[in-house]
């Protein structure tokens, strides 16, 4: 079994062509991919098929190292664009995939970099945010602490949380992994914890569903992005991020576009040995 070892801005995805899968994947199998001292060591895996519908280049499929599926990654999804070029699934710089969130449109600008239109952000969700009026504000309490959020859907839900002091002393993993699992957040949620630090810049750190506090995530820089920008953050928005940066482009109707690099790591096979315990796994 083949895989290619990728990364943008730290936040790293095993990508698994899905004929080169010798069994059905399952939580159990994707958690052993994943791990970091006896797999291989990721923040998710990618799996890419050839789709039934010719305007998609592929379908890309989307996995938490804790096995559940992620609907969207920013990350993610510019890794496996990537992938599909340098590896002859597309001649073309623009095209489209098919993500579990929908169309998404990306353009290659470079031998590492990409655009991608992520859609129109959305301010409600029946689904992930039920309880929520149109507009997305909130205020939730974790570990004790009182915050106020805004609440927006980028393809998957987002929690935003403005931090103007102390930001890089919080303990994020103390409040994000309340928040995720909170009742407000059916489907669980990420939590982007950000500060401003220029007219058209902030700074974000993020606690991923299913991951935990990572480097980066795109979608995490992009709804903290929309987030600046309805407190008057200008656009497009700098989102520093532990891992590098993210340009994120906030149209007035939250349309979206992410601007940012992957990279390849390394290829490999599984061994037999590996192979037969994922066999043997559920």
């Amino acid at each position: 079994m083949r895989f290619e070892k990728w990364q943008s801005l730290g936040n790293d995805y095993a990508i698994v062509e899905e004929r080169e899968l010798p069994f059905e994947l399952s939580a159990d199998r994707i958690r052993a991919l994943c791990a970091r001292h006896t797999g291989i060591g990721s923040d998710g895996l990618l799996l890419l098929s050839e789709s039934r519908e010719r305007r998609f280049v592929a379908d890309v499929r989307i996995f938490n190292p804790d096995g559940s599926e992620a609907e969207l990654s920013g990350n993610g999804v510019r890794q496996a664009v990537m992938y599909l070029r340098r590896n002859g699934w597309t001649p073309d710089d623009s095209f489209s995939v098919r993500t579990a969130a929908g169309e998404i449109r990306p353009r290659i600008t470079g031998s590492s970099t990409c655009i991608v239109d992520m859609g129109r952000a959305r301010l409600s969700s029946e689904s992930d945010f039920p309880g929520g009026g149109d507009d997305g504000a909130g205020t939730i309490t974790a570990a004790g602490r009182e915050f106020h959020f805004q609440f927006v859907q980028v393809g998957n839900p987002q929690c935003p949380i403005e931090i103007p002091d102390g930001l890089e002393e919080l303990e994020i993993g103390r409040y994000g992994r309340e928040i995720e699992r909170h009742a407000f957040f059916p489907n669980r949620t990420n939590v982007s914890f950000w500060r401003r630090t220029g007219d058209a810049q902030i700074r974000a750190r993020i606690f991923e569903r299913g991951v935990g506090e990572t480097m980066a995530s795109g979608t995490g820089a992009a709804g903290a992005a929309v987030a600046a920008v309805l407190r008057g953050v200008e656009s497009p928005v700098t989102v520093h991020l532990d891992g590098g940066d993210l340009e994120v482009d906030v149209g007035q109707d939250l349309h979206l576009h992410v601007c940012g690099w992957a990279s390849p790591v390394y290829r490999g096979t599984l061994s037999d040995v590996f192979l037969e315990g994922l066999r043997d796994a559920e």
